[in-house]
């Protein structure tokens, strides 16, 4: 089992909490003491440690486990590069902002902007894997440049908006404009979906490469995929074509 550090919320969050200040890409290296002594700020008054926040066990580890109802906690995993954050419960706003590696995984649902790219910036995250158990909010993976970003229930209006690579996985419904002004990358849909009108229908067909990232979720992360979703058809749509057009929209047939 993989040694981790488990962060335990001490009261529930009233106000939103930024905690894009911490420093996730180190915090798999650190001790308690050090992980407590991390800086977040608290909407309406100002700056905290982490220490006030959560009650802090087992560090340092490989993996950082967050364990509460966190769906004020916005930031969380920003500028991850290596190891695991595990979070138990729903997550809030920009999580993995600026991620280039590493797994985060959300049990539950998680805010608008995951894995998107920072305010005024053009790429979201360049690498690693989010998995939610549950839903995202609006504008998930907007501006991806690499990675791989799951989730199990559905995607809110703006998935993948101006996407430059990557992959984002949806296996509930994914809300209005998917990959609008994408450039390239694939936007994968087992629920229902419309794609956007610059988006034009390719084929219908057996894609190749999805087979190995659907048994690579399957066998490694636990992603509940059916055999017919394996060996299914998908249409393909390609698009943005007010874009470069070499983004694809991946719609199961059921």
């Amino acid at each position: 089992m993989t040694p981790e550090a488990t962060l335990t919320l001490r009261a529930p969050l009233r106000q939103r909490v930024d905690a894009s200040t911490v420093a996730w890409a180190t915090l798999t290296g650190l001790m308690a003491t050090e992980i407590g002594a991390q800086k977040a700020w608290v909407e309406g008054e100002g700056s905290a440690r982490l220490g006030d926040l959560f009650d802090i066990r087992g560090a340092p580890a490989p993996r950082i486990r967050l364990v509460g109802d966190l769906a004020l906690l916005d930031g969380i995993g920003t500028g991850l590069a290596a190891g695991e954050i595990v979070v138990e419960g729903d997550a809030g706003w920009h999580l993995g902002r600026g991620m280039s590696g590493g797994l985060i995984e959300v049990r539950g649902n998680v805010g608008p902007h995951a894995g998107a790219a920072e305010p005024g910036a053009k790429r979201g995250i360049t690498g690693g894997e989010i998995i939610v158990r549950g839903s995202a909010g609006r504008q998930l993976g907007a501006g991806l440049r690499r990675g791989l970003i799951v989730v199990e229930g559905d995607a809110d209006a703006g998935a993948g908006r101006a996407m430059l690579a990557g992959s984002i996985v949806v296996f509930g419904r994914i809300g209005p404009d998917p990959g609008l002004w994408s450039k390239r990358g694939s936007i994968v849909a087992f629920g229902a979906l419309t794609p956007p009108t610059s988006y034009r229908y390719a084929c219908t067909y057996r894609p190749p490469h999805l087979s190995v990232t659907l048994t690579y979720l399957k066998a490694r992360r636990g992603v509940p995929i059916t055999p017919e979703q394996l060996t299914g058809l998908y249409r393909r749509y390609s698009g943005d074509l007010a874009e470069l057009g070499a983004g694809e929209i991946l719609a199961w047939i059921p």
